[in-house]
């Protein structure tokens, strides 16, 4: 048995390898361009098999598959920053979409060849349901698409790839529709690592004690990354090919929310002026995001584990340790 992670060099990909790592003996292997910064997978790099390859390449994509045959393929690679698809739409599109039909593609032409027909994650988003009103939370897998972004067009056209794959070909996909996810090593171009971020700036003296800004009355349901990847091992697990499931966190609050908590966390959070930015407010948002992940738990019997005051304060911790290091 053995496992392919597109995106491994990733915030949620690291986090997966070191999970299965933790439960399992099999194989990883990880795909990655030659640039890939390897930061985030710097302690397992002798216990994973690296494969360099681009989703948009399906050359690439098919001696990877050939050589190794995943039983089962995470595949998270993405364009994943929503602000980004507003400044470049096309190339979202063309890394998203054209690369997850390659990827499907690939496997669809070994299974015609030899059977193969591997297990594959198709990682959608919380942001294909776009705005919603009050009356549609918690947010059910049958809610209708809104989407307010090129990013979240971008994973309305994955998540149907991957239904028509299997309804036409039997690939055996299983789509997931993430919810807010974040904790350590997350990008600091999202809100709780960026906040975290600018306060380990300003403990250290690298910022002036004002903390930038966007919209702070968003409403989240926030989820631990390291609930995440074993929400994804029992998904391969125990879930079924050709379904879809919400998954989302338990922990439910506005981003001033998650801000103050943020701040009681800090020696000079009594000292922080909070400021907008408009700059960071977006031509488009998404403000109220519950979901439903009752499917999921009934499948899997899984339930977030770690407290919301945890993912604050390791996230905190991990930026602190980056002006440590720097």
């Amino acid at each position: 048995m053995s496992f392919l992670i597109t995106g491994i060099t990733g915030f949620v990909g690291s986090h997966l390898a070191e999970y299965i790592l933790e439960h399992s003996t099999e194989e990883i292997v990880g795909l990655v361009r030659w640039r890939s910064p390897k930061d985030n997978i710097r302690g397992i790099l002798d216990r994973v098999t690296l494969e360099q390859g681009d989703l948009e390449d399906s050359h690439s994509l098919e001696r990877v598959l050939r050589k190794h045959k995943p039983d089962f393929i995470f595949h998270l690679a993405a364009q994943s920053y929503v602000d980004y698809s507003f400044v470049a739409p096309v190339a979202t599109l063309q890394a998203n979409v054209i690369g997850t039909a390659n990827l499907l593609e690939v496997v669809k032409r070994l299974k015609g060849e030899d059977g193969y027909n591997p297990i594959i994650h198709i990682c959608s988003s919380s942001e294909v349901y776009g705005q919603v009103s009050e009356d549609e939370v918690p947010i059910l897998e049958t809610n209708p698409f809104r989407p307010a972004s090129p990013y979240a067009v971008s994973k309305i056209a994955e998540d149907m790839l991957a239904l028509q794959y299997y309804l036409s070909w039997g690939i055996q996909t299983i789509r997931t529709r993430m919810f807010t996810h974040t904790g350590p090593r997350r990008g600091e171009v999202f809100v709780l690592s960026n906040f975290a971020k600018q306060v380990a700036a300003i403990e250290v003296g690298k910022q002036k004690p004002i903390l930038h800004v966007g919209n702070l009355d968003s409403v989240r349901t926030w989820m631990d990354v390291r609930d995440a990847v074993r929400a994804y091992w029992m998904l391969v697990h125990s879930c079924d090919a050709g379904e879809v499931y919400n998954i989302g966190g338990a922990h439910t609050c506005t981003v001033r929310e998650m801000l103050d908590g943020l701040l009681e966390l800090s020696p000079d959070g009594d000292i922080i002026e909070v400021r907008q930015d408009p700059d960071r407010l977006r031509p488009s948002d998404v403000t109220l995001q519950i979901p439903s992940t009752e499917k999921f738990r009934q499948a899997t019997q899984w339930e977030p584990e770690i407290s919301f005051e945890k993912t604050l304060r390791d996230t905190l911790d991990y930026w602190r340790g980056y002006y440590e290091r720097s």
